[in-house]
C-alpha cells in the first residue's frame, strides 16, 4: 500500500545533470495546488467539518493506509492541516495541460464528496448535503489557498522575484481575481485582506504572497520551485489558464535578462508597500484609477502597471518569438498576448460585462447587479449564499448553469477532463509516476511515492529516482522497478 514521504532533492542533484537545453531555453514546469473548504447542510445534528473530510477520504485511507497518496494521473491527493482536502496537479509543461489536471482535481473531489454524502445520509438524515468549496474564504473568516508552482532557473535571485514579479502578480488580479462580497462591499480578490507579507518561508504563522521555502523537487543547483500563494482559486477555466500563461511570459523575460545581463524592463516596478498595494487592487471597483506608490516614489494605477508589463513582454516576444513558442506545446504566444490585451482594453473602458464570461469576479458582479435590480432589498447573507453556490463543486448549481448557457467560456471539454482524471501528462516525469502507481495498485503491491522517488517496499525493496521533471523516458532503474511489479 502506498505511503507518502517528503521529497529530499538536495542530496540527489549530482546524480543526474539537467540538459542544457532546459537551462538555456524557456521550457517550464507548471503545477497548481488547491485547498478545498468543506461544509454540511441539512443534517439533523451538527457535523464537524473534520469528520466530513475524513469520511470523504475513507476510500483513500482504505487503499493507502494514509490520507496522503498519489494517483494514477500523477497528481497528489491529501488531507491538509485544518481538514482541508487538497489536490496538487501532476507536473505539466503547458498551462492548458495544467488546467486539465486542475479540473481533474475538481472531478476527484466531487466524487469523494458524493460518496461520503451517501454515507452521511445514513446517519444524519436523508437531506444531509456535503458542500465542497473551491474558494479561499469561509463565512467564519478563515482563509485557505490556491498555490501556483513554476520551475524557474536558480540563477534568478529571490530578491529579483520579489521586486520584478510580485508587482505583476498583485496587479494580475485585475483579470484573474475570483472576487468576493464582503460586509463593506465587493472586492475583486478573495485573499488580499489575509496576506501579511510579500515573501516568507512560512505558510501558517504568516501568509506571504510568495513562499520562499526551498523545495525544488528537481536539480537544486539548476532550479528553484517558485511557490506563488497570492492567487485566488478560480472556477473560470480561462482565468486558471491565463494566470499561468501570462506569468510564464513574465518569468521568461526576467530569466533571459539575468542570463544575458540585460534589463528586463521591470526594474522599477516594485511597490513601496506590497500588502497595501494588494488591498488597493482588491478594491479596484471602488476607484479604478487609485494610485499605487512604487519604491521610487512614483505613483501608478494597477491598470497602468499592467500596461507596462504588457508592453515589456510584447517587446520581448517580438525578439524571442520562436524560442517562446517552442516552450509551450499546447498554447500559442499570439493567443496569450491577444487575450491579455483584450482584458486590459475592457478594464480600461470599464466594460466589465465584456469580461463576465471569463473572469470570475466580473461574472459574480454581473450576477449580483442583476439580483439587486430584481430584488432591491436583497441581504448580504443572500448574496453570500449565491457566491458560495458559485464555488460549490459538489452540489452547487450556479456555475454549471452559467456554462450550460454559454455564459462562462470553457477551454476544455468534458472528455478532456475525464482523460486528465485517469492519465498524467505524457511529456513530464508524471507519466512515469502515474504508470508506476497504476501498476502497483493493480497488483496490490506495497509501495511509496513522492515527487522525486518511487519505491517498491515489499517483498523486495527497489527504488527509482526521478530528479528531472522534464524527463518522461524510463530510466534503467525505473524499468527494473516495473519488472519487479
Amino acid at each position: 500500500m502506498p505511503q507518502l514521504r517528503d521529497s529530499g532533492t538536495r542530496s540527489l542533484h549530482a546524480t543526474e545533470p539537467v540538459p542544457s537545453a532546459e537551462m538555456d531555453g524557456f521550457c517550464r514546469i507548471f503545477g497548481v495546488e488547491t485547498e478545498y473548504g468543506v461544509a454540511v447542510t441539512g443534517a439533523e445534528r451538527p457535523v464537524d467539518a473534520g469528520q466530513v473530510a475524513m469520511t470523504m477520504f475513507q476510500p483513500i485511507v482504505s487503499r493507502s493506509r494514509s490520507t496522503n497518496t498519489y494517483l494514477a494521473n500523477g497528481s497528489r491527493l491529501y488531507l491538509d492541516v485544518g481538514s482541508h482536502p487538497e489536490y496538487a496537479t501532476a507536473e505539466a509543461r503547458d498551462p492548458r495541460e495544467a488546467l486539465g489536471q486542475d479540473l481533474a482535481g475538481e472531478h476527484v473531489m466531487r466524487n469523494l464528496a458524493l460518496k461520503a454524502q451517501r454515507k452521511l445520509r445514513e446517519s444524519y438524515s436523508e437531506h444531509a448535503t456535503i458542500h465542497v468549496f473551491k474558494n479561499n474564504v469561509d463565512s467564519a473568516g478563515h482563509a485557505f489557498g490556491c498555490h501556483e508552482n513554476y520551475l524557474v532557473r536558480r540563477f534568478v535571485p529571490l530578491e529579483t522575484i520579489e521586486h520584478q514579479l510580485l508587482p505583476f502578480l498583485i496587479t494580475r488580479q485585475l483579470y484573474t481575481g475570483a472576487g468576493r462580497m464582503t460586509p463593506d462591499g465587493f472586492q475583486i480578490t478573495q485573499r488580499a485582506d489575509f496576506l501579511d507579507e510579500a515573501v516568507s518561508s512560512a505558510t501558517t504563522r504568516s501568509r506571504p504572497m510568495v513562499n520562499t521555502r526551498d523545495e525544488p523537487h528537481a536539480d537544486p543547483d539548476s532550479f528553484r520551485r517558485l511557490h506563488v500563494i497570492i492567487g485566488d482559486s478560480n472556477r473560470s477555466q480561462w482565468s486558471t489558464w491565463m494566470k499561468l500563461a501570462v506569468t510564464h511570459l513574465v518569468l521568461c523575460a526576467i530569466e533571459d535578462a539575468f542570463r544575458l545581463g540585460t534589463p528586463s524592463g521591470f526594474e522599477h516596478c516594485a511597490f513601496a508597500d506590497p500588502a497595501a498595494a494588494n488591498r488597493t487592487v482588491s478594491r479596484f471597483l471602488d476607484d479604478p484609477h487609485a494610485e499605487l506608490t512604487l519604491e521610487s516614489g512614483e505613483s501608478v494605477s494597477a491598470l497602468g502597471l499592467q500596461r507596462r508589463y504588457y508592453a515589456a513582454v510584447k517587446a520581448f516576444v517580438e525578439t524571442h518569438g520562436d524560442a517562446l513558442a517552442s516552450s509551450l506545446p499546447a498554447t500559442t504566444i499570439v493567443t496569450i498576448m491577444g487575450e491579455w490585451s483584450r482584458a486590459l482594453d475592457a478594464l480600461e473602458r470599464g466594460a466589465y460585462d465584456a469580461l463576465a464570461d471569463r473572469v470570475d469576479w466580473a461574472a459574480k458582479k454581473r450576477l449580483f447587479d442583476a439580483l439587486k435590480r430584481r430584488r432591491p432589498y436583497v441581504t448580504f447573507a443572500q448574496m453570500e449564499q449565491l457566491e458560495l453556490d458559485y464555488h460549490d463543486i459538489a452540489n452547487g448549481r450556479l456555475y454549471g448553469s452559467l456554462t450550460s448557457r454559454n455564459q462562462m467560456r470553457e477551454l476544455l471539454t468534458g472528455d478532456d477532463v475525464e482523460y486528465a482524471v485517469h492519465n498524467p501528462p505524457t511529456d513530464t516525469r508524471a507519466a512515469l509516476r502515474g504508470r508506476f502507481v497504476d501498476a502497483a495498485l493493480n497488483v496490490g503491491a506495497q509501495f511509496s511515492a513522492d515527487w522525486t522517488h518511487l519505491t517498491l517496499t515489499a517483498p523486495e525493496r527497489r527504488e527509482a529516482i526521478l530528479l528531472d521533471p522534464f524527463e518522461a523516458e524510463p530510466t534503467p532503474e525505473f524499468e527494473q522497478l516495473m519488472e519487479a511489479l
